[in-house]
């Protein structure tokens, strides 16, 4: 006969189950939601949102000489456009109207991003991290290298200069730090559009016919006041704030033109919808001229396409950049973001 199987002890019973203290639960959510509370507490404490609509002007359509007899290359031939009427935002967008699109979509702005390193194959790798051009005021010869700017890491429209910089308390500033791409990105959540660069100039000049400036003849008005923000004193080494600011200045600063728009000349850079090609006045049409089809490549050594932006900036010298008049033309590509780019939109009239 076969042994048998050894007797085993019983196993001793489960000890008995522990109720979950329920009184946990709402201490557990108090302090989840308290620590989501925090976090969006610090994310909104860099901005104010400004949760209001952007004022808009209607400008009349009509018909005007675009361009400028006496200027740069890309400013001639002077040629006859005319442009439909349509609404344009009467400032340019600011940094509460621009953090109100970004809480509301979650958008995140080309210079938050990480470049990408094929579009800039001789990069620095150390530099291929989110960053942006800011200007730095130096002594420098002005025939040289526009060497006062920077790439700085952390620089976007949250901190203009780079990181330690902040838009806290600025919410009427003009958002800046805005590539192309951005306000394009901006203007279709608003139901708008970036205006065309005919537009954008007719709406400049405020009904004055072939002025010089957006407001007459005289550089500093008819009372010897600065009528815009530019940049006064040794470029760029020191702007004295002759015009009452150094730096960006808040919308509205300066008196409107004559269709009740601000600060279309200087303060800040503003996107048009156009690619640049500095021939396109040659064979540009005379009704609602949108631009080429494409940008032109090889301009000033430029390996990619620009868009055109107008206006001038807070940067503008006399000695160096006068790009504040009404017929002056920009252009930068529409990844690139600085420290004096912005935009501002329009919408067609129904």
């Amino acid at each position: 006969m076969g042994k048998k199987a050894p007797r085993t002890a019983p196993a001793p019973s489960p000890p008995p189950a522990r109720k979950f203290p329920l009184w946990i639960l709402p201490v557990v959510f108090l302090a989840g939601l308290g620590f989501v509370l925090f976090a969006i507490g610090l994310s909104s404490a860099e901005y104010e949102v400004d949760e209001s609509p952007p004022p808009m002007v209607t400008i009349p359509g009509g018909t005007f000489w675009m361009g400028r007899v006496d200027g740069p290359a890309d400013e001639r031939p002077v040629h006859e456009v005319t442009v439909s009427a349509f609404e344009m935002d009467a400032t340019e967008v600011t940094v509460g109207q621009f953090a109100m699109f970004v809480k509301a979509t979650g958008y995140v702005t080309i210079s938050e991003r990480v470049p990408d390193a094929r579009k800039y194959p001789d990069a620095d790798p150390a530099y291929l991290k989110p960053g942006s051009a800011v200007f730095v005021p130096m002594e420098a010869d002005l025939g040289g290298p526009a060497v006062w700017w920077r790439y700085v890491i952390g620089a976007n429209w949250r901190h203009p200069e780079g990181p330690e910089s902040s838009v806290k308390g600025k919410k009427n500033y003009p958002a800046v730090q805005i590539a192309w791409d951005d306000a394009d990105a901006y203007a279709k959540w608003a139901g708008k559009r970036l205006p065309t660069e005919a537009e954008w100039e007719w709406a400049a000049r405020g009904g004055l016919d072939r002025k010089p400036y957006c407001w007459g003849d005289d550089k500093n008005g008819e009372d010897g006041k600065w009528c815009a923000n530019a940049y006064q004193g040794k470029f760029p080494a020191e702007d004295s704030g002759a015009d009452g600011f150094i730096g960006l200045a808040p919308v509205k600063s300066f008196p409107p033109n004559g269709y009740g728009l601000y600060d279309m000349s200087g303060n800040a850079w503003e996107w048009c919808s156009d690619w640049y090609d500095p021939g396109y006045y040659a064979v540009s049409p005379k009704d609602n001229p949108k631009g080429p089809a494409e940008g032109a490549i090889g301009v000033e050594g430029e390996r990619q396409p620009q868009r055109v932006r107008r206006g001038g900036s807070f940067l503008c010298d006399d000695k160096y950049c006068r790009r504040y008049v009404p017929s002056a033309r920009d252009k930068n590509p529409p990844d690139s973001s600085a420290n004096h780019t912005g935009f501002r939109c329009v919408k067609d009239v129904k």
